[in-house]
């Protein structure tokens, strides 16, 4: 007699420590690893400033790291923070987190990474354009869809079929980013390598600030912003690391293998940065590097590069580009659709995503919707408008599941920890206080962004009010089943 046909799968535990390490290393290192110098220096015009917020938003990143890595150990799940934030807090505050997560965060990120591929492969092979006429056209004065058409055109056409390979399968998913993330982190240590012996560098370019600069206190109220603009760029490039706990359900032994894996992947990636921008800032005046930035077409690595290895060099560092953009926005496409499958399960979500496909055993319809979110954010805003505005959001909830690690040692005092955050209560409460005033200065100096990222929250709020009452609705005697 023939076995029924499956129309229901359900997720594997597949992924061993390794994998779980690499898809974190993926996850973050993307386009910032390259383009973000260029902004950092043209609001610092000094090198060791730039070094030093790279250094600083490394180590504040791993302190978020350290902490969040306590509440991922114990509640390890598919969802990430979706599962924490109703523990920790409650089902109103997870929903919002997994409403922003895709409105915002999570698909901005895809959105942005994407556009950096197409943005790099249009400067090898030149995409067709629009009339200008049309590139002109704006929406409420804010949103230019039909600017730079081709390279969104192109970005669209990677999210949608990178998601397509999301969708047949986590394996095929994953083994693709190993061997995409191996590959360029070899590169980027090779263009590391190359840089410091044969870029005719010097510690003058590194020591000597760019025309214009002001030495400022410390204290003083402009150097502060200038500081914190510089980090939000950076954290951009760090952003990410989350993205592993959404997979939770599909590790083995995830209550240690997960934050292993976060801690192990953030310090991997914190070292591929800090020494990357170095050489950047030691093989080239910084002057250079912020004339990079003022070019809306150029790209700081492409510049550094083509500047002791000439065209050749220059092909290779745009290559390289297009592989980790590639492999990071595979990655980034990845994790969310199980954090939408776990709101969807629990009636927090469209209902579609709740669908696990009978063959490939993935969310695919989820992996659907987000694909369509992101391709509509391409043509929403910039590069630097979608990071800034997701960096800002990112940071809300970051601070929460932080601060979860207190109110988890009161409410689950005596469970098990497989993993304990490193420096408590000291690092967790640093952490704390870092992301209150990331969003205070935020909203100062970036209040477009900031708004968009609030209205894009404050969105989901009609669709709780709804599929809460569905809920209740259906649970009511006498519903139908």
């Amino acid at each position: 007699m023939a076995q029924p046909e499956k129309t229901q799968g359900q997720l594997v535990r597949s992924l061993g420590l390794f994998s779980a390490f690499i898809l974190t290393v993926s996850s973050v290192i993307g386009s910032g690893v390259y383009k973000k110098v260029a902004p950092m220096s043209s609001e610092l015009l000094s090198a060791d400033l730039v070094l030093t917020c790279w250094v600083l938003a490394g180590l504040i990143t791993l302190c978020g790291t350290l902490s969040n890595a306590e509440v991922a150990g114990l509640l390890a799940d598919s969802g990430g923070e979706y599962v924490y934030f109703r523990k920790i807090y409650n089902k109103f505050f997870a929903f919002l987190f997994g409403w922003t997560a895709f409105t915002v965060i999570r698909s901005a990120a895809v959105a942005s990474i994407a556009y950096v591929f197409a943005h790099s492969f249009n400067a090898l092979v030149p995409l067709p354009e629009l009339p200008a006429s049309w590139a002109q056209i704006s929406l409420g004065g804010v949103f230019t869809p039909f600017d730079n058409f081709g390279v969104k055109t192109l970005t669209v056409l990677l999210i949608v079929g990178l998601s397509y390979n999301n969708y047949i399968g986590l394996k095929f998913g994953e083994g693709l980013s190993k061997t995409v993330t191996i590959i360029v982190v070899v590169s980027i240590f090779l263009v590391i390598v190359l840089g410091l012996t044969l870029g005719g560098g010097s510690w003058a370019n590194f020591t000597t600030p760019a025309t214009g600069y002001v030495h400022h206190a410390w204290t003083e109220g402009a150097f502060i912003q200038s500081i914190f603009a510089a980090l939000l760029a950076a954290f951009w490039a760090y952003e990410g690391w989350s993205a592993t706990g959404y997979i939770g359900g599909e590790i083995k032994n995830p209550n240690r293998n997960l934050p292993l894996a976060l801690v192990l992947g953030v310090s991997f990636v914190m070292l591929v940065y800090i020494s990357i921008n170095f050489t950047y800032l030691y093989v080239l005046p910084i002057d250079e590097i912020i004339a990079a930035h003022k070019s809306q077409n150029t790209i700081a690595a492409v510049v550094v590069i083509r500047h002791f290895l000439g065209e050749a060099g220059a092909l290779f560092i745009a290559l390289l580009i297009l592989l980790t953009t590639f492999g990071c926005t595979n990655t980034t496409l990845l994790g969310p659709p199980r954090l939408y499958y776990a709101m969807a399960k629990e009636g927090m979500f469209f209902k579609s995503a709740s669908y696990i496909h009978p063959r490939y055993n993935t969310p695919s319809k989820a992996i659907f919707i987000q694909a369509v979110w992101s391709s509509i954010l391409v043509f929403s805003g910039s590069f630097d408008q979608l990071t800034d505005m997701l960096v800002f959001a990112a940071f809300i909830f970051y601070g929460a599941t932080t601060l979860g690690v207190f109110v988890l040692r009161v409410k689950m005092r005596d469970v098990p920890r497989p993993y304990k955050a490193w420096g408590y209560p000291v690092v967790p409460a640093i952490f704390i206080l870092f992301c209150v005033a990331l969003i205070a200065i935020t909203m100062i100096t970036k209040p477009r962004e900031a708004l968009i990222g609030l209205a894009l929250m404050g969105s989901g709020l009609p669709f709780y009010w709804y599929w809460t009452r569905s809920g209740a609705r259906s649970q009511e005697p006498g519903a139908r089943s």
